[in-house]
């Protein structure tokens, strides 16, 4: 008995769609003869006759004008295997429109034997035949997948339910009876006219409801069916607190463009809570300086360096080359290019890609490779940025994040570079580290280059922790919940600013196109994320639950290991109060002070001998007097930890007011 739905459905399924509209067409003028002549027949207690030939008209025209109105209205247009409680409501107002009409041309011709209690019955009649034939139509189809044998006998199923009742979740509820791996209880969705309505045989809950469903049906998992990222983010932090394995299908733009299908369900990731609503970026902008052009990625390899390789191939450069010291991240942001550069169909979108391996700090070898491949745009995203590691290695970090971009910058404005970008950290702010101090230098070296004047464009793009980089807390606190904890924080209080690298790495693009010259660009970088919380929700999307006083018999312990030297408990963005808006919503323009390039480079000069000299005192004191709000705190007490975070919340307080 199974195997001839199957077949009927295999048969049907093949069909091109017009032959599937003609077959429903046919039924639907069989069950609308049905209707009509059932309707006239009970009137009349025998079965009827025409009795005229005007009556044969009339009785000929009502199924052929509701097929003429199905068909107008669109009705033919919807996939009958999805047809929900919409597609009911829409055939049933065809219906009665099509009635209406053809009442009128009853009575423009003396009814003519067609009684009128035959027009309200022959309206029932269609409406209930032609839903129903649809629901047996979609019933059939759907039972045929629901008695296919389990891929795994022996495995239970896991109760699940898919949140998001619209296509994307009807979609994946199919996949998922394929599948045959999971029982899908039920759809949660937003919508309350959906609350408590059908969709494929499988009841639509309000999302309040959840958690006391999930306890008394024993649901594992939730799958989430939300394109809107907005909204999917919302849906997430109501689902983070309850018992249950969660899984996101991709986003609905990265579905239509070939980059995901229906099937990858993935785990939450942190970014999926913590991060913002895209903003669609400006193509001028993005294309300003980029396409068509020569261009060199400084500290390529890193994870801004290699997210803006990225995003520049899309851009169609004419020459991209990629410099990097380290042989290991140079080799595999080669690679990953060049597998990128292998699926675009047209040859003349791919750009040339060098590789340079190589310090900053060598002149003479950025010299030859700025001037060899006639550079046009720079982007200098070289630096170590691990505040730990520089505060114990000065000389190096000052060395490389100081001196190296001068260098670059020197090469640049001798060789004609039309732009130079330099890729900053909010840890250049009245920094308390080797590192931001050394950032902030680097930021003073490139506008004092501006104020000179010359015929490159020199700016700067400063903005806070990105998602997941090298130096982020999420892949050390990954690890550390994989190994079974603890995660280590070193304050409850300490505060980060976060964005996802892809948007960073945008918006310093977009941010470069816009530059005059002597500019500090800072990116709005949203509200602030307490580490301590976001450890706890890395926990949570583990499925695993942080042990501590309040539940000792959790998973994963949080401990606190006190600031680090040079650490802050906020980091901050402007130096200045002034900001101006730009052409993006996004990005601003800071008016912060500088020094004079002959004044720079006595301070520069001083500090070049003292670190050949390995004298950190007099390093020390040059950062001090150049570098505004520098604060030299090797180990913070804990008067100075509440001092730095009254002062620093002040100025937390201050940067929401201005970026928002």
């Amino acid at each position: 008995m199974g195997e001839l739905p199957s077949r009927f459905r295999a048969w049907l399924l093949d069909k091109p769609r017009y032959h599937k509209r003609a077959v429903l067409v046919a039924i639907d003028l069989s069950v609308l003869s049905l209707a009509l002549w059932t309707s006239l027949s009970l009137r009349f207690g025998a079965l009827y006759v025409p009795p005229t030939g005007v009556a044969w008209a009339l009785v000929v025209a009502a199924p052929l004008i509701t097929l003429g109105t199905l068909w107008w209205l669109g009705i033919y247009r919807l996939v009958t295997r999805y047809i929900g409680y919409r597609g009911v409501s829409q055939v049933t107002l065809a219906v009665g429109l099509a009635t209406l009409l053809w009442a009128l041309l009853v009575f423009m011709t003396g009814q003519n034997g067609i009684p009128r209690t035959v027009i309200i019955w022959y309206a029932l009649f269609s409406a209930l035949l032609l839903n129903l034939v649809r629901y047996a139509i979609k019933l059939l189809l759907d039972s045929v997948d629901m008695r296919l044998p389990r891929l795994h006998p022996n495995v239970p199923l896991k109760p699940t339910f898919i949140y998001g009742a619209g296509h994307m979740g009807i979609e994946l509820l199919a996949n998922v009876r394929r599948a045959r791996d999971r029982d899908v209880i039920g759809f949660v969705d937003s919508s309350p006219t959906l609350w408590r309505q059908y969709v494929h045989g499988v009841k639509v809950f309000d999302p309040n409801r959840l958690p006391r469903l999930i306890e008394r049906e024993g649901v594992c998992e939730v799958l989430v069916a939300i394109p809107d990222r907005r909204e999917r983010r919302d849906v997430l932090r109501q689902l983070e607190p309850l018992p249950v394995v969660v899984k996101v299908l991709p986003a609905y733009a990265d579905i239509d463009s070939g980059h995901a299908s229906i099937n990858d369900l993935r785990d939450v990731e942190v970014g999926d809570l913590l991060g913002r609503d895209p903003v669609r970026p400006n193509s001028e902008l993005m294309t300003r300086n980029t396409r068509g052009k020569s261009i060199l990625v400084t500290g390529a390899g890193g994870s801004i360096g290699s997210e803006l390789v990225r995003q520049l191939v899309n851009q169609q450069p004419r020459l991209l080359v990629l410099f990097d010291i380290s042989e290991p991240a140079l080799y595999k942001i080669e690679l990953e290019v060049n597998e990128m550069l292998s699926k675009l169909q047209s040859p003349a979108k791919r750009p040339i890609i060098k590789s340079v391996l190589g310090s900053v700090l060598d002149a003479r070898l950025v010299s030859d490779v700025i001037e060899q491949n006639a550079i046009e745009t720079i982007y200098h995203a070289a630096a170590y940025k691990h505040v730990p590691i520089v505060e114990h290695n000065p000389i190096a970090g000052l060395d490389n994040n100081v001196f190296g971009t001068r260098i670059v910058a020197e090469c640049a404005r001798n060789a004609g570079v039309e732009r130079f970008v330099l890729v900053s950290t909010d840890k250049a702010v009245r920094p308390t580290n080797t590192m931001g101090a050394s950032k902030r230098l680097a930021e003073l070296v490139l506008q004092a280059m501006a104020s000179d004047q010359t015929g490159t464009v020199f700016t700067v793009v400063r903005f806070g922790n990105v998602l997941d980089s090298s130096g982020s807390v999420v892949p050390r606190f990954r690890q550390q919940i994989r190994a079974g904890g603890p995660i280590t924080v070193t304050h409850p209080e300490v505060t980060r600013y976060f964005m996802s690298i892809p948007e960073a790495a945008e918006l310093v693009i977009q941010a470069g196109a816009m530059a005059k010259g002597g500019e500090v660009f800072v990116l709005q970088m949203g509200d602030p994320v307490r580490i301590d919380d976001l450890a706890r929700l890395m926990v949570r999307l583990s499925n695993l639950e942080v042990r501590d006083a309040n539940n000792p018999d959790g998973d994963i312990a949080i401990t606190y290991t006190g600031l680090r030297p040079g650490e802050k408990l906020y980091e901050e963005l402007l130096i200045g109060a002034h900001t101006e808006a730009t052409e993006h919503q996004r990005i601003f323009k800071s008016d912060e002070p500088f020094l004079t390039p002959p004044e720079l480079k006595a301070e520069l000069d001083q500090l070049r001998k003292a670190m050949d000299a390995r004298d950190m005192t007099t390093a020390r004191a040059v950062l001090l007097r150049t570098v505004e709000g520098y604060r030299y705190s090797p180990a913070p007490s804990a008067m100075g930890d509440r001092q730095e975070a009254s002062a620093d919340k002040t100025w937390e307080d201050r940067v929401s007011q201005t970026l928002h």
